[in-house]
């Protein structure tokens, strides 16, 4: 009886936990997306009576959007090239005989700044005039505002706000120098986005000024080299570069009144000239480039053949930045000779050559910027005899024959066959062979 009882009192349990409306759980909960990305949320249900349907929607009953699609068991939600208008709450609602369940996820559409600037360029005004320039900006999270000003290749920083969706930049024209390119900038984690007003004086042509922020600039060959040039006058001048008596480096681009050189060489020497512009006439501003470059050296000669006991001679030439300092060395770590001497203009000069000063010579040239070496082969031979050498030795025999009859010692190994052939005729009748 008591077994019964238990089985029934389990089966009811069974049933009563079956019989529950449905638990849900939802991934991910939340979500940030940039603008035009997809998203998916997931909806699924933990446990509860079967069958259970489930059903999307946004809160206060919207509309999901015709690019937002729910999967054929109604289990995903998927957001396609998300835009502003998706941002917002979206609700899994899963049903059955027991009630009805409902659990919620949130998007978030991260907004790239976007900027609107009034009144819009170009704004002209009078000498003496004040100026108001608004700036507007959107996005989430919210943008600073920044109002900059365009000069020497550079922006110059005028007012900015980090709370206000609005910025106003106020000012009163008082010289020529005030008017020029100005630019509102706004920017997030997000992005960034700008507008550009041009201000331009009022009351006729104004001649142009131009000038350069550096009037002299050296560099190192390889580096990268920016000209910057700014000109006042109205209507805005016009910039533009050039290079005197040559063509620009083809290595090269403009931005506004920048010239960038982007791998500069020694031959990109030289000066360059901003030019600017406009109705009323033109103006220059100039620039000095000297770049600085690592030796390039030679040996002349790279190659010698000389006999003992004459003189080598070796100049080394470097082409580079000067000053340049040279220095000779024997490949392989011997010294030089103690008869060499280097000069300061690289020339290696050993004097009374011997056999063993063959070798490979080596020269350094350095300066500032690195060094450079070139190789030089020397190959020293023994002296042979000549028959102008040979005619002396000839007549020295004869005189010490006279001299010393008896013996005259003559190492064949240093006198041809032929000149042997004469000495030997000579010196029959006057002397004994040792």
């Amino acid at each position: 009886m008591d077994f019964v009882r238990a089985a029934v009192i389990l089966s009811s349990l069974l049933v009563t936990a079956l019989a529950q409306k449905p638990v849900l759980s939802i991934e991910p909960r939340s979500a940030a997306i940039k603008q035009d990305e997809t998203i998916s949320f997931r909806c699924r249900v933990v446990s509860g009576s079967q069958p259970v349907q489930l059903e999307w929607k946004r809160v206060n009953n919207q509309a999901l959007g015709d690019n937002v699609k729910v999967g054929p068991d109604g289990s995903v939600l998927t957001i396609a090239y998300a835009r502003p208008s998706n941002q917002g709450q979206y609700r899994c609602i899963a049903t059955n005989a027991q009630g009805k369940t409902t659990i919620t996820a949130v998007l978030t559409i991260k907004q790239v700044p976007k900027v609107w600037v009034t009144p819009s360029s170009p704004v002209t005004v009078r000498m003496g005039r004040a100026l108001s320039l608004e700036c507007s900006a959107s996005g989430k999270p919210r943008p600073s505002i920044t109002w900059l000003k365009q000069e020497w290749g550079s922006e110059n920083v005028l007012v900015s706000t980090t709370t206000d969706s609005k910025l106003v930049l106020q000012m009163t024209v008082t010289a020529p120098e005030d008017a020029g390119m100005f630019v509102c900038r706004a920017q997030s984690s997000q992005g960034s986005a700008e507008e550009k007003v041009e201000l331009r004086m009022a009351g006729g042509a104004v001649e142009p000024r131009a000038s350069v922020s550096q009037t002299d600039i050296t560099a190192v060959e390889g580096q990268m080299v920016t000209m910057h040039c700014q000109a006042t006058g109205s209507p805005t001048p016009v910039i533009s570069w050039s290079k005197l008596r040559a063509p620009l480096p083809w290595q090269h681009r403009t931005e506004g009144g920048t010239l960038i050189l982007t791998s500069v060489g020694r031959q990109d020497s030289g000066q360059y000239i901003c030019n600017a512009t406009n109705a009323a006439g033109y103006s220059e501003a100039y620039t000095q480039l000297e770049v600085d470059t690592p030796p390039y050296a030679t040996s002349i000669p790279d190659q010698v053949v000389a006999r003992r006991g004459e003189t080598l001679r070796l100049q080394c030439i470097a082409h580079g930045s000067h000053p340049i300092s040279y220095r000779w060395s024997r490949v392989g770590g011997g010294s030089l000779s103690s008869g060499a001497k280097v000069t300061k203009d690289g020339m290696l000069t050993i004097a009374q050559l011997k056999v063993s000063d063959s070798g490979n010579y080596k020269c350094v040239a350095s300066n500032h910027v690195g060094t450079g070496e070139t190789f030089a082969s020397v190959t020293v031979r023994e002296r042979q005899l000549t028959p102008e050498s040979a005619t002396r030795k000839i007549i020295l025999v004869q005189e010490d024959v006279q001299r010393h009859p008896t013996v005259v010692y003559i190492h064949n190994s240093t006198l041809s066959r032929n000149i042997m052939k004469d000495i030997t005729a000579y010196t029959t009748a006057h002397c004994t062979w040792g």
